[in-house]
C-alpha cells in the first residue's frame, strides 16, 4: 500500500495475499536488542510494566504515576471506568473498517499534507521501508465528515462506526481530564495548585484529541517485518487500546532491551509524549516504543492522542522547574515542534535536544544525555 511519500503509486499492498515479506517491507536490525516479556515479570521487578489503578486513593495513584512517568514514560491504566462492553464494540468496528475492500479504503487515502485519512502510519514518510500495517487517522471533531470518504453513501455501517467512536471519544475525553489532574498531582502540586495551573495554562480546556486506528495483519515472517517503527509520541500523552494480541514494546536501558507490554483485558497503555516531557521540564519523559507483528493472528490497536491546540506555546510549568534553576526547554508550539522533529528524523538528531533551552545548562545536558541514549534503527534502501 502507498505510504505518504508514495501517494501517487496506484498499487495497494495486499497483506492477506502475501506469502513472504518483500524487500520493500523488510527491516534490518530488528534483533539488535533482546525482548523481555513484561507480563511474565514479577510485580516490582525491572521488567514489570507499571500499573496505575484509578480506583486507588488519589495520593497513592499519583505516587504510582510519578514513579512510572519518571522511570518508564509509560504505564498500564486500570480501574478507569470505561466499560469493557464499549471497548469491545470499538474493536469490532475497527476490524470491520479495515475489512472493507481495498477500493473503498483507497478513497480515503491521505493526500500530501493531510493529517487525517487512510494509509500507512504518518511516521512512515521518513523511512524507505514500508511497515506491516494499515492505519486510519481522524479528528473526533470532524468524525462524520471525514468518514464519508470511506462510506460516501453513509448507511448503517457508517452510522454504527460514527456512533461508537463518538461514544468512545466522550468517555476518553473525560478520562483525559482525570489523568491530567493526576499527572499534575504527581508533580507534587496540591489540589489548589493544580486548579491554578489549569486556569493559567488552560491545559484541560484546550487539549485536542486525535484518534489513530491500526491494523497489523498476520505476517509470514515476523522476524523481518515491523508494524510500527520505534518512535516517541509528539503530544502530551496517549491512551493505547490494544487487542488481546500483544505487540506493543517499550525500550528500556541498562541493559538495553525491549519490554513486551502484556495485553491486559480492559486496560489502556498510557504513553508520555515529547510535549509533556517539555511541560514537566524533563521530569516525566517520553517513551520509545514500537509495534511488532504476529505470524498467526491479526492485531488491532487504537491510539487516542492528547495535545495542545496548534497556536499554544508549550513551555515548562513554573511549578516543575526547581528553585534557582532555569527551564530545560524553550517554548514551542506543536507545529513548530513537528518541524523540529522532521529535521531530527532526517538528520538522526534528537528533537528534544534541539529544543533544549540552554545547551550548557545542567538540565539541558541531562535531557540531551537521555535523548542520545535512545535506540537508533539504521534503515537501508
Amino acid at each position: 500500500m502507498p505510504t505518504p511519500s508514495h501517494l501517487n503509486n496506484p498499487l495497494y499492498f495486499d497483506f492477506r495475499a502475501a506469502r513472504r515479506v518483500p524487500e520493500s517491507h523488510a527491516w534490518p536490525g530488528l534483533d539488535d536488542h533482546p525482548v523481555v516479556d513484561g507480563g511474565a515479570a514479577p510485580p516490582g521487578s525491572p521488567d514489570a510494566v507499571p500499573v496505575v489503578d484509578l480506583r486507588e486513593p488519589p495520593a497513592a495513584a499519583a505516587a504510582r504515576v510519578a514513579r512510572a512517568a519518571e522511570q518508564w514514560g509509560a504505564f498500564l491504566l486500570t480501574g478507569h471506568g470505561v466499560a469493557g462492553e464499549l471497548l469491545a464494540r470499538v474493536e469490532e468496528r475497527i476490524a470491520c473498517m479495515f475489512a472493507l475492500p481495498a477500493a473503498d479504503k483507497m478513497r480515503a487515502v491521505r493526500g500530501p499534507g493531510d493529517a487525517c485519512g487512510y494509509g500507512s502510519p504518518p511516521i512512515s514518510s521518513f523511512f524507505s521501508k514500508c511497515m506491516w500495517s494499515e492505519g486510519y487517522t481522524f479528528s473526533p471533531a470532524s468524525l462524520r465528515r471525514d468518514l464519508r470518504k470511506l462510506w460516501p453513501k453513509a448507511g448503517e455501517d457508517y452510522a454504527s462506526f460514527c456512533d461508537v467512536m463518538e461514544e468512545f471519544h466522550k468517555e476518553m475525553r473525560a478520562l483525559a481530564d482525570r489523568l491530567l489532574e493526576l499527572f499534575l498531582r504527581a508533580l507534587g502540586l496540591t489540589g489548589d495548585q493544580v486548579a491554578a495551573v489549569e486556569a493559567e495554562r488552560r491545559i484541560a480546556e484546550t487539549m485536542t484529541a486525535t484518534m489513530h486506528l491500526n491494523w497489523y495483519p498476520r505476517c509470514p515472517d515476523p522476524r523481518r517485518a515491523l508494524g510500527l517503527i520505534a518512535h516517541t509520541d509528539s503530544g502530551f500523552f496517549t491512551f493505547v487500546l490494544q487487542s488481546l494480541v500483544p505487540g506493543l514494546q517499550l525500550f528500556r536501558h541498562a541493559p538495553d532491551r525491549w519490554v513486551a507490554v502484556p495485553a491486559v483485558p480492559g486496560a489502556f497503555v498510557v504513553n508520555v509524549g515529547d510535549l509533556f516531557q517539555i511541560l514537566t521540564n524533563g521530569r516525566f519523559h517520553s517513551v520509545y516504543h514500537r509495534a511488532v507483528v504476529n505470524r498467526d493472528m491479526d492485531r488491532i490497536s487504537l491510539g487516542y492522542f492528547l495535545g495542545p491546540p496548534p497556536h499554544a506555546k508549550v513551555a515548562p510549568l513554573p511549578e516543575a522547574v526547581p528553585p534557582g534553576r532555569s527551564p530545560a526547554y524553550r517554548a514551542v508550539t506543536w507545529p513548530e515542534y513537528m518541524g523540529v522533529r522532521k529535521k531530527a528524523f532526517t538528520t538522526g538528531a534528537s528533537a528534544l535536544k534541539m529544543v533544549a533551552a540552554a545547551a550548557g545548562s545542567e538540565d539541558a545536558d541531562a535531557t540531551a544525555t537521555a535523548a542520545v541514549h535512545q535506540p537508533q534503527l539504521v534503515v537501508s534502501s
